[in-house]
């Protein structure tokens, strides 16, 4: 018996290598998905809205934004993985940030999910960067600008709320 003609068919690996065009499409699809089961895959009955799991996952107190938000950053993951400009990458972040600060609120955070929608944008940038030739524009700069300085610009004011209410509260406390 000859060895060579014996053929461990065992250990052969079905992998099939798809092409780089099917390949990237495969994961935009992905995230298209994740992005639709987060945000927008149950339609409430008589209206036009949906919602998806992460505003449900939110109602979890503590850890539900968390949870919904490590989820949503497969949709990072895959963006990495397509290599799509790093400006995109920081205009997906903001908008897991955002959803995440606002989210943590009860109630009104899981509204602000509904209507924000995050994940559903990350797929839309990350297609747009995915499928787009020249990468990032000084438009792109000035968003994260626009969205980092309005956050930082919320965040003082929110600040400044709490310390005047705090000093209201102890003067009519203390008299």
């Amino acid at each position: 018996m000859d060895v060579r003609s014996v053929r461990n068919t065992e250990s052969e690996s079905p992998v099939r290598v798809l092409p780089r065009d099917q390949a990237r499409e495969h994961l935009l699809a992905i995230a298209d998905i994740l992005a639709k089961v987060l945000d927008t895959s149950i339609r409430i009955p008589g209206t036009s809205w949906s919602i998806g799991l992460d505003p449900l996952l939110g109602l979890i107190p503590g850890i539900g934004d968390v949870i919904a938000n490590l989820i949503g950053t497969v949709i990072l993951g895959i963006a990495t993985r397509l290599q799509v400009p790093r400006i995109v990458l920081t205009r997906m972040s903001l908008n897991l940030l955002i959803n995440g600060t606002v989210g943590a609120v009860p109630i009104v955070g899981d509204l602000f999910s509904v209507w924000f929608r995050s994940h559903a944008r990350n797929a839309v940038l990350l297609r747009e960067a995915a499928l787009k030739s020249d990468r990032e524009t000084h438009a792109d700069w000035f968003y994260v600008a626009g969205i980092i300085g309005g956050t930082v610009a919320l965040l003082l004011l929110t600040i400044a709320f709490i310390i005047w209410l705090v000093y209201k509260l102890w003067t009519v406390v203390a008299v």
